[in-house]
């Protein structure tokens, strides 16, 4: 029987690598060795993590079959099968396969449009608070970025967005919004595109369009075809369960992605996540799990937070912003003492506490640990 990587085991990988230097160095470790290494590592399967809004249910079983399929796969690049998952997604957003762009997580396609759509006299516009990649990247390469502070429920400020892009440069919508896990209502997302000024591109970030519920809230995917101004950024880091393995994508009209690609570093994408995310389309299954749990979750933490008296931003998302009515930063280091890491603190809502969207048990022990700091 051929050997592939399913098969491949310990004893016969050392045989493959013979007995020279070369083997010597790539064999693995014996068992005493590997328990005093495990004995030093930190305890991190202890630490009970919700800062990075990640989907504690993980990749689809497909996902990891996928994988496992294409360890043989390893020493060739993806470009084939890129190509396959371009059309794979094409074909789930009704666009041409030349309106697709894949990049390392949606971070890289960030990225890519800050180097695209700002610099020295085309700024970066965005949200205050909101994900901060994007006016990061803009600064780096010298655009000035303007900070527009969201309304006073949350939403974002379309007439000042619209204003401060003026001169042009790029206009960075994060819906639903991150840190705020509240939406901007589609009837305004739609005026801001279509009224962004000649020379603007606006770019919306779907990281989390899988959570929304709201009959308020609509992807913009399907406005691409009329305006090539538009980028629109998904990731596979979300409902997907794939944040440690790094694939998102940009949808946009062919000569906008042509300066996007212009950016990209070649052949940024390994071959596993590009399998394991064409699996991943085919198992919705998994996805509704995934998006149900979280909902269930989520709504259990909200009535329990809230029957202790605090109050909690409208969520759309997989987190949830809890109002301490004071500053959170203490706050979040108490709860790390007692092995619970949340989101960071945000200097525009200074007294609001992210969390992420964990298992049952894992909001259980957020919910002792909250208990307990705020006593």
């Amino acid at each position: 029987m051929p050997m592939t990587a399913k098969t491949l085991s310990r004893r016969g990988f050392v045989q493959i690598l013979g007995t020279g230097a070369a083997a010597a160095a790539l064999r693995l470790p014996d068992f005493k060795t590997a328990t005093a290494a495990a004995a030093t590592a930190p305890a991190v399967d202890k630490v009970v993590r919700l800062s990075s809004n990640e989907n504690p249910y993980g990749p689809s079983p497909a996902a990891f079959d996928a994988m496992r399929d294409a360890f043989r796969l390893a020493w060739r690049y993806p470009d084939e099968h890129v190509d396959a998952l371009v059309a794979d997604l094409a074909k789930l957003h009704g666009v041409g396969t030349d309106h697709i762009l894949a990049g390392a997580g949606s971070s890289e396609i960030l990225k890519i449009a800050a180097a695209a759509f700002t610099g020295p006299g085309k700024p970066a516009v965005t949200a205050d608070p909101t994900f901060e990649a994007l006016a990061r990247y803009a600064s780096k390469g010298g655009a000035p970025v303007v900070k527009v502070p969201l309304t006073a429920d949350y939403r974002h400020d379309v007439p000042a967005l619209l204003k401060a892009a003026a001169g042009g440069g790029l206009v960075y919508v994060c819906n639903p919004n991150n840190p705020t896990a509240t939406i901007t209502p589609k009837a305004q997302v739609r005026e801001l595109i279509a009224q962004a000024p000649a020379g603007a591109t606006v770019l919306v970030d779907e990281a989390y369009h899988h959570y929304a519920d709201s009959g308020d809230y609509e992807t913009v995917i399907p406005l691409v075809h009329d305006h090539p101004n538009l980028i629109v950024a998904r990731t596979f880091s979300k409902i997907h369960g794939m944040a440690g393995l790094r694939l998102g994508y940009a949808v946009a009209q062919p000569e906008t992605l042509a300066r996007l690609r212009d950016q990209q570093a070649w052949d940024s994408l390994n071959i596993l996540v590009v399998v394991a995310a064409r699996a991943s389309l085919q198992d919705t299954g998994h996805l509704e799990k995934s998006r149900r749990l979280n909902r269930e979750t989520r709504d259990w933490l909200r009535s329990s937070v809230g029957g202790l008296g605090y109050k909690l931003l409208p969520s759309e998302t997989n987190f949830l912003m809890i109002d301490l009515k004071k500053d959170v930063a203490p706050v979040i280091e108490a709860l790390k003492g007692r092995g619970v890491e949340v989101g960071r603190r945000f200097a525009a809502l200074p007294e609001c506490l992210r969390v992420t969207i964990g298992t049952r048990p894992q909001m259980e022990a957020f919910l002792g640990a909250f208990r307990g700091v705020m006593a």
